[in-house]
């Protein structure tokens, strides 16, 4: 058993790894490249029942600075990664938090080459174990609430996760205690373990798509053009009722009863930039970022979503020129389309030129133009 428990660690950490490093290659998002990096160091972790069978060794008071430094990188990079996870990007607030950290952290491996500590191990392990405990229990909570589904294996990677954090909160305590020190690795390889799973089947066996009304008709996959919102509740009654990808003018206030709370939105605007609301999900974002935009728009749409729609295309229009927004807009709808999907594209010929409206109506199909083919194929 004694040799059992560092093969599953050892195992465990890797396999956790591989997955949120697949994440991050397919999404190219830059929270899971952080969370991925921080797991890589966690695989490599500087410890003993590593080291041994290898045959390598570390002088004590050089194992002492070198057995923390990877605590604090893969908390640095978890935190880093976490709020990239939860917002989309970090604030200048983050940064000062960060970098409060990355200081207390340089400061504390100082204090550790000087043996300012002597040979207090409790006292020379409590920053660095809190700080990747806590690191740990934050990166759970950002995936529990708004990264995995309520499924239950992919639940098990929060859960994991938030185990082996708890149990560092206690390493400086319980290592010295032989008994303890047992049951907390094995419990770390359990969690770490659960992790892996939760993360495995996350990342390999994603929910097809969020979950649609029963009633909800299937959308026909293609791109479709509507000259206002009216228009698509008239041709498609039950759209809205959708889970969906929303491009929207409409503030927040507005948001609220116009879309699902499953459904993800992208408010334009230079006002606010981060999450300003949830249920749904509200992203606000300014209009020169598209890239990031598309970049979250194909985050959500590899997590499940199949139907997009835009209504802000003419005030993006405004604020970085028709050549640069139909781009975007035609980027996004190629993405879509490879995935199944639809989009539905809100735009009014009198706010574009008459060469630009042309451009549109050579890319999007006319919504009615929809609703006449279904007719005609029931007849």
């Amino acid at each position: 058993m004694s040799e059992f428990i560092p093969l599953l660690n050892f195992f465990s950490r890797w396999l956790l790894f591989g997955a949120v490093a697949w994440k991050a290659y397919k999404t190219r998002d830059k929270g899971w490249a952080l969370l991925a990096a921080a797991l890589f160091i966690g695989a490599l972790d500087i410890e003993n029942y590593i080291l041994s069978p290898l045959g390598i060794t570390i002088p004590q008071p050089a194992y002492d600075v070198a057995s923390k430094v990877p605590d604090f990188y893969i908390a640095l990079l978890t935190i880093w990664g976490a709020l990239h996870l939860r917002y989309e990007k970090t604030n200048f607030n983050h940064v000062i938090y960060l970098a409060i950290l990355l200081v207390a952290s340089y400061v504390w491996l100082f204090l550790l080459a000087i043996n300012f500590f002597g040979n207090n191990f409790t006292v020379k392990a409590l920053f660095p174990s809190l700080l990747l405990g806590g690191s740990l229990i934050y990166v759970s909570y950002v995936l529990w609430n708004h990264v995995v589904s309520r499924r239950l294996l992919d639940r098990l990677f929060p859960v994991g996760l938030g185990i082996v954090g708890l149990l560092n909160l206690t390493y400086p305590f319980g290592r010295p205690v032989v008994w303890y020190s047992n049951m907390a690795f094995f419990l770390a390889a359990i969690g770490r373990l659960l992790a892996a799973v939760g993360a495995f089947t996350f990342v390999f066996y994603p929910l097809s798509e969020p979950m649609r009304r029963p009633e909800s008709p299937p959308l026909t996959p293609g791109s479709y053009l509507a000259r206002d919102r009216k228009d698509i509740q008239k041709i498609l009654p039950e759209f809205f009722e959708n889970d969906i990808i929303a491009v929207t003018r409409l503030s927040p206030a507005e948001i609220v009863g116009k879309f699902t709370p499953a459904s993800m939105v992208f408010w334009i605007t230079k006002a606010k930039e981060g999450q300003v609301s949830d249920s749904p999900k509200v992203i606000a974002i300014s209009p020169t970022k598209l890239g990031i935009l598309q970049d979250l728009i194909v985050r959500e749409i590899e997590r499940g979503y199949r139907t997009v729609y835009v209504d802000a295309f003419e005030y993006l229009v405004i604020e970085v020129g028709f050549q640069v927004a139909f781009k975007f807009l035609l980027s996004v709808r190629d993405f879509v389309l490879s995935k199944g999907g639809t989009l539905v594209l809100v735009a009014n010929p009198e706010a574009l030129k008459e060469q630009e409206w042309k451009l549109v109506l050579r890319e999007f199909t006319p919504l009615k133009s929809l609703k006449k083919a279904e007719k005609n194929q029931r007849e």
